[in-house]
């Protein structure tokens, strides 16, 4: 691969993986909202605790920062009880989990790290969707600016051509 080649392959990952980070945001805004609801007596640091700990978890990002290590280990439970309820709670969400999952760990393939962890989990806990593809990069991206402009999140179009879906896909 040519440099130029290299260096092509490596803003379209970059750009990827805003893409993955913006369906991120969005999840974590209406997780954050449900958490509010259904844990309304806990304190507004420890809601923003367990929203964090729950999407870092869904995305395989645990905070290695001590305190949010042990607000993890101390709160495995709740975690993990609202993560199995992802799928009914945030149906709507799931083809653009699935899709963020998926480019995620396709971005982190062509960075050299082949685990699929990440998808094992969210398959195991009911969140992706297995009758769905893995979008070329164009429609990922095209979902995204679709997901981020409902949620009134700034996402510059990125300009993706059919080479690149097919260089990132191959």
């Amino acid at each position: 691969m040519s440099f130029e080649e290299n260096q092509k392959k490596s803003q379209l990952i970059g750009a990827l993986r805003e893409g993955v980070a913006v369906i991120q945001m969005v999840f974590f805004k209406e997780l954050r909202q449900l958490i509010s609801k259904n844990y309304s007596t806990m304190e507004k640091s420890a809601q923003a605790m367990l929203t964090g700990a729950i999407t870092n978890e869904l995305f395989g990002t645990p905070n290695p920062e001590p305190r949010f290590v042990q607000f993890r280990e101390e709160n495995r439970a709740t975690i993990m009880k609202e993560i199995y309820e992802l799928s009914s709670n945030f149906g709507h969400l799931r083809r653009y989990l699935t899709d963020a999952l998926r480019i995620q760990t396709l971005c982190d393939s062509q960075e050299g790290n082949e685990d699929t962890k990440v998808l094992a989990n969210a398959d195991s806990w009911g969140i992706l969707l297995k009758n769905r593809d893995i979008p070329l990069p164009s429609v990922f991206m095209t979902l995204v600016r679709g997901l981020g402009e409902k949620h009134q999140l700034i996402v510059p179009p990125v300009p993706i051509t059919p080479e690149d879906d097919q260089r990132l896909v191959h």
